[in-house]
C-alpha cells in the first residue's frame, strides 16, 4: 500500500467543471480544489453546442495547477462527465463538429419517428433505458436525419469523457458507464444493439470496445506533457466516467436492500443499486432505467428533473436585477406559503425561455394558485421536488417487493439544506446527506481500484465513512 497518493479527478458537469485532488494516506481521502471553471452551452443560430475545446484547455490548466498545489507528483487522473452528448472523429480522427447539447431542439418530436421505425418495447427490453430525447440514440437519429453527411463521414464515435481522455492519451474506447446512458448498448450481454442501428440506419461501427472502471486507458501524450511542462507519465484511468456512476460508487450505502440514493444536482437521480437489471412490463410503464456502475452493478433510477429548475430561475432573476444568493432564495423559500406544486418533468421545463414564467403558467394552467414572488416560487420548486421523490420511492418499493427505510442525498443539491429537510418531511424516511463530493470522490474510488489500492466498492465506501462527516435529518 502506498504510503501517499495525489489523485486528479476531473469532474464536469453542466455548469461548470473542477480539478480536485485526492490526497490518500491509506486511511482517508482530503480533498483539495486546485481549478474551478465555467462550462455551459454555447448558442449558435438556435441550436446548442458544448465548447469541447475549452474544456480541454481546462483540463491542461488544472493539470498544472494540480502539480503546483501538491507537495509531489500526480500519480493518476480520471474524467468523469454527464451523460448521453458525444463527438464524431472522422477517418483521421478529427473531430467533425462541436458536440451539441443534450437540451438542443433539433430531438424534439423523434422519438414518435423512432417508435414508428422500431418499436419503443423491443428497445427497452434490450437496453433497459428510460425514454428521453436527450438519449444518445434520438441524437443519432437526428444527425441521420437533419444533417447525415456528417455520420457519412464519422468513423469514431467518442462520449464527452471517452472523447476528453482520447485528447490526453490517443486512445479510443467507450467507457462502459458512460456508455449505459446511450440507449444502445444491451443491458444484460453488455453489446451494442445491431438491432437498433440497423432499424434507424444508424453506423455500428462508429462505436468502440468498452472498457470499465478501474482499468488504466494509457499515459497523456508528450506533447501534453510538454504544454503542461510535467516531466513524468501521468496514467489516465478509466472511472465511473458517467458523473452519476461515480456518485453512486460514493454513496456510504450501509445497506442497498432498504436504501435508495439521489445524486442532487441538475438532475435527480433517484434509484438503487442492484446486481442485475430489472426490465420488464411494470419497469417500462414507470420509464425506469437500469444503467451501469461501478464493479459492473446496475443503477436502476428515474431521471427526475432537479435543481435545473432553481438554477434558471436564479438566472433569469440575475437577469433581470434581482441578484440572490443560494441561501437568501433558501431563506425567502422557507418562510414562504406553500401555493403550488408542479411536475419537474413536465417538458415544458425542459429548456424553457423564461424558467419562471414556466412555472406561474404551470400553476395557472393546472387551477392552483399563482406564487407570486421569489420565495413562493422557489418554495413551490422544493416542494415539487420532494414529492416526486415520494412518488418515485413509492414505484420502487412496489417493482421490486421492498421497503425503503433510508434516503441517501449526495452531491451538490445537499447543500439546499431546506430540499433535503422537505425530502425528509414528504417522505417520512430519514434523510442521510454526504458527502457533497461524491463525484469526485467516486472518480478517486475508480483510480485507488486501477492502483489496487482497494479490492471493492464496499471497502471504498468504509473509506468515505472515515473521510467524510454525514448529516442526518429526521421527518418533522
Amino acid at each position: 500500500m502506498a504510503s501517499k497518493l495525489n489523485l486528479l479527478a476531473f469532474d464536469l458537469g453542466a455548469s461548470n467543471g473542477r480539478a480536485i485532488v485526492g490526497q490518500y494516506d491509506g486511511e482517508r481521502l482530503n480533498l483539495i480544489e486546485v481549478h474551478k471553471f465555467p462550462n455551459g452551452p454555447q448558442t449558435i443560430h438556435g441550436h446548442m453546442y458544448w465548447n469541447i475545446l475549452d474544456l480541454f484547455a481546462q483540463i491542461k490548466t488544472g493539470v498544472i495547477k494540480a502539480c503546483a498545489a501538491v507537495d509531489g507528483r500526480i500519480d493518476s487522473m480520471a474524467i468523469d462527465t454527464w451523460g448521453v452528448d458525444y463527438g464524431l472523429l472522422d477517418a483521421n480522427d478529427t473531430l467533425l463538429s462541436n458536440p451539441y447539447h443534450y437540451r438542443d431542439k433539433r430531438t424534439d418530436g423523434l422519438l414518435d419517428e423512432i417508435f414508428a421505425a422500431i418499436g419503443s418495447d423491443m428497445i427497452y427490453d434490450a437496453t433497459g433505458i428510460q425514454f428521453m430525447q436527450i438519449n444518445t440514440l434520438v441524437q443519432l437519429y437526428a444527425d441521420r436525419r437533419w444533417r447525415p453527411w456528417v455520420l457519412d463521414n464519422a468513423r469514431t464515435l467518442l462520449f464527452i469523457p471517452d472523447l476528453l481522455n482520447f485528447f490526453l492519451t490517443g486512445q479510443k474506447y467507450n467507457e462502459y458507464t458512460i456508455s449505459s446512458t446511450s440507449q444502445l448498448l444491451n443491458a444484460t450481454t453488455l453489446s451494442w444493439v445491431e438491432r437498433i442501428f440497423t432499424a434507424l440506419d444508424l453506423p455500428i461501427g462508429l462505436m468502440q470496445s468498452l472498457v470499465f472502471p478501474g482499468a488504466v486507458i494509457g499515459t497523456v501524450t508528450e506533447q501534453i506533457k510538454a504544454e503542461t511542462g510535467i516531466g513524468w507519465d501521468i496514467p489516465v484511468i478509466a472511472v465511473g466516467s458517467h458523473d452519476t456512476a461515480s456518485a453512486v460508487a460514493a454513496v456510504p450505502l450501509v445497506s442497498s436492500e432498504d436504501s435508495v440514493y439521489i445524486s442532487s444536482g441538475t438532475w435527480s437521480l433517484l434509484g438503487m443499486e442492484l446486481e442485475k437489471p430489472v426490465i420488464n412490463e411494470h419497469s417500462r410503464r414507470e420509464n425506469f432505467t437500469n444503467e451501469g456502475g461501478v464493479g459492473k452493478t446496475i443503477r436502476f433510477l428515474k431521471n427526475i428533473s432537479g435543481l435545473w429548475l432553481i438554477q434558471e430561475c436564479r438566472r433569469i432573476w440575475q437577469r433581470d436585477g434581482l441578484t440572490l444568493s443560494w441561501d437568501q432564495i433558501s431563506k425567502a423559500a422557507e418562510a414562504a406559503p406553500l401555493k403550488a406544486l408542479i411536475n419537474p418533468d413536465d417538458p415544458r421545463f425542459l429548456n424553457p425561455d423564461n424558467m419562471p414564467e414556466a412555472i406561474v403558467a404551470y400553476c395557472r394552467e393546472t387551477g392552483q394558485d399563482v406564487p407570486a414572488n421569489y420565495g413562493e416560487i422557489a418554495r413551490c420548486v422544493y416542494e415539487s421536488l420532494a414529492v416526486s421523490y415520494e412518488k418515485t420511492i413509492a414505484k420502487l418499493e412496489a417493482m421490486l417487493g421492498r421497503r425503503i427505510e433510508t434516503i441517501h442525498m449526495v452531491g451538490g443539491g445537499i447543500q439546499a439544506e431546506i430540499l433535503c429537510q422537505f425530502t425528509a418531511n414528504t417522505t417520512r424516511r430519514t434523510v442521510v446527506t454526504g458527502p457533497i463530493e461524491a463525484t469526485a470522490m467516486g472518480n478517486m474510488l475508480g483510480q485507488l481500484l486501477a492502483k489496487g489500492e482497494i479490492n471493492s466498492l464496499e471497502e471504498g465506501r468504509e473509506l468515505i465513512r472515515r473521510s467524510v462527516e454525514l448529516k442526518t435529518y429526521l421527518p418533522q
